[in-house]
């Protein structure tokens, strides 16, 4: 028999819990009518009121250091004004009152309010950078009223040495929004990036890695809570070759003259100082150069943002000579004793090729032809040689080529040939362009950096170096993750007999009497050198037209001088190119003997402080 009574309480069940499901959701119905009818625009204004806001944390970028622990480039706060825009109509006046703020002060305001207009939600904005306290205290003091503005810390370069390394170690700046597009997630917004000489050379080195943190922020940009923190990394430490007082006796000694000096250690390739002048104060890129200044620095005719050490190129003139005396003597042209006789004219067809010196040398052979700086006598051995054999001796000596530094920008200079001539001009090379090129006029182009490379590469008995500004990339804790060792880069193939004969005579030129260089002359110390003095401008052949004819500054000779010492067993090399400036021994050679007089007088001083320690030690 079935049990009927099983259905009734089966039904009974289920009305029990239709009712319970509908009263729940009855409940529910009335709490969501109160939160988004009765309490809808409290909760709207808390929410819009706070936010968690996406912050970048900018890495301290690695320190520059010289050959002995002195910190050139450190790091600094900087305090910035972020405006970041959003859908809150509050915010979007925010601007207009801070602007406001700054000129009830007088203070200028930076920032062209047009550009809002393409500014993105929740992007941050610069309004204004590395502020004053003044700028940092009208901000906090009316935050109130600013909503989506607040003062951000940063870290910022601080170049202790300014103007003195510029051109070398170079500078730093924001990225732009094509740097960011074109660099595959490598850069974003607000990252910093060297943008100049060593700076941008080793970037991926120094830059460090950023942070980032979750704010939570209310309507005024004052911070709730931190919710989270990744830290910074910061950047490697580099170490140069540079060292710091050698430097800056090297751009005391140019004066504030045009032109560029190259110190280095020709064991090894190691460069001790490098001068480009004029020069720029990196630490305006930060504090922030108007666009007055930026201007004169681009249309300074004197390039001051360039490197004139690896990018001036410029005829070597009669520092040419030594490379010139070496292809001579090492194809047999020339002996030492070969004379040639100096009237103070060269003439080839109908065309006169004047020595330096209007009466002439007399009778000259080579030692006495390159103390004097005997034109003539160059010219006849440069004719006998020729244009392609002189190319390939100073092909030899690195010239034509760059130098391969560690900075970018560095230019090769100009060595020229026959070919080279009808490739590029497409004309037949002319003898008389010999003639030219044999003291170091006509096509022939070097920087300075080329310069000290060759005549270190002479000194040092025939090798090559390939110059370097890093000795280390070194962790934050001092540890070593990089060492740059001395590479040679090539071979000069000079015999000694040649060496040593021209190694004599380059010494003579600063030593003997009637030498060009005397003014290099160092009491206690043999200065070996090459005087240059490379024209500009051509000047007619008749001598009155020559005297009459006024040369504007930007026409007049280039000095030149190229050096080392000691005599034997040479440390230091010192080349020198000073633009418009004169002659070489006159105007270049004195600032190189500056230069060598402070590099042994450190010395003596480092030698005599290191005896007085171990003598206190004992």
């Amino acid at each position: 028999m079935l049990n009927r009574q099983e259905p009734i309480d089966f039904r009974e069940r289920i009305r029990i819990v239709v009712v319970f499901v509908l009263a729940a959701i009855t409940i529910l119905m009335v709490r969501l009518a109160y939160l988004q009818i009765v309490r809808g625009d409290d909760f709207k204004k808390k929410s819009e009121n706070n936010s968690v806001r996406f912050r970048q944390v900018k890495p301290l970028r690695g320190l520059i250091m010289d050959r002995n622990g002195f910190v050139l480039v450190d790091n600094k706060p900087s305090f910035d004004v972020i405006y970041i825009p959003n859908r809150n109509k509050a915010n979007e006046l925010s601007v207009e009152r801070l602007k406001q703020l700054y000129e009830n002060r007088a203070l200028a305001f930076p920032y062209d309010q047009a550009l809002l207009k393409n500014a993105r939600p929740y992007l941050p904005v610069k309004l204004d950078k590395n502020v004053t306290m003044e700028k940092i205290a009208l901000v906090e003091t009316n935050a109130l009223n600013l909503p989506g503005i607040y003062i951000d810390v940063s870290p910022i370069r601080l170049y202790l040495d300014g103007e003195i390394l510029a051109p070398v170690i170079g500078y730093t700046g924001e990225v732009s929004r094509k740097e960011i597009e074109q660099s595959a997630g490598k850069y974003g917004y607000g990252d910093v990036s060297g943008k100049h000489g060593l700076e941008r050379f080793f970037d991926a080195f120094i830059r460090g890695q950023r942070g980032a943190e979750l704010v939570e922020v209310n309507a005024y940009g004052k911070e709730i809570k931190n919710m989270g923190r990744i830290d910074p990394v910061a950047g490697y430490n580099m170490v140069l070759t540079i060292d710091a007082d050698l430097q800056k006796a090297a751009w005391n000694a140019v004066q504030g003259k045009a032109g560029s000096v190259v110190v280095m250690d020709p064991r090894n390739g190691a460069v001790l100082a490098m001068v480009s002048s004029p020069s720029f104060d990196p630490n305006l890129f930060y504090e922030g150069i108007s666009g007055e200044q930026w201007s004169q620095l681009q249309n300074n005719p004197f390039a001051p943002l360039s490197n004139k050490a690896i990018a001036g190129q410029y005829p070597p003139g009669s520092t040419y000579k030594l490379i010139v005396a070496a292809a001579a003597l090492e194809e047999g042209i020339i002996t030492p004793d070969t004379r040639v006789f100096c009237n103070g004219a060269f003439t080839l067809g109908n065309r006169t090729y004047r020595c330096w010196r209007k009466g002439g040398h007399g009778s000259v052979n080579l030692h006495q032809a390159m103390v004097g700086s005997c034109d003539v006598y160059f010219y006849t051995i440069g004719k006998m040689l020729g244009v392609d054999k002189i190319a390939e001796y100073a092909r030899r000596f690195g010239l034509g080529e760059v130098a391969q530094i560690d900075l970018p920008n560095e230019k090769k200079g100009l060595v020229p040939t026959k070919e080279w001539k009808l490739k590029r001009k497409r004309e037949a090379w002319q003898m008389g362009e010999t003639i030219s090129i044999s003291i170091g006029q006509g096509y022939n182009l070097v920087t300075t950096m080329q310069l000290a490379n060759a005549f270190g590469a002479f000194a040092n008995g025939g090798t090559l170096w390939r110059p370097y500004l890093v000795r280390q990339i070194q962790t934050t804790d001092g540890k070593i993750y990089k060492e740059f060792l001395p590479t040679k880069k090539g071979d000069l193939k000079l015999s000694a007999r040649t060496i040593e004969i021209l190694n004599d005579a380059l010494k003579g030129v600063v030593n003997d009497p009637g030498g060009t260089g005397a003014n290099a002359k160092l009491s206690g110390v043999e200065v070996c050198g090459k005087t240059g003095t490379s024209q500009v401008l051509g000047l007619p052949e008749n001598e009155k037209a020559r005297r009459r004819k006024i040369l504007g500054a930007f026409q007049k000779d280039h000095a030149l001088f190229a050096s080392y010492a000691p005599s034997k067993n040479p440390e230091i090399v010192v080349a020198v190119i000073l633009e418009n400036a004169g002659g070489g021994g006159a105007v270049a050679a004195p600032v190189a003997r500056k230069i060598l007089s402070a590099y042994f007088e450190g010395k003596k001083k480092n030698k005599n402080k290191g005896s007085a320690k171990i003598a206190h030690n004992n």
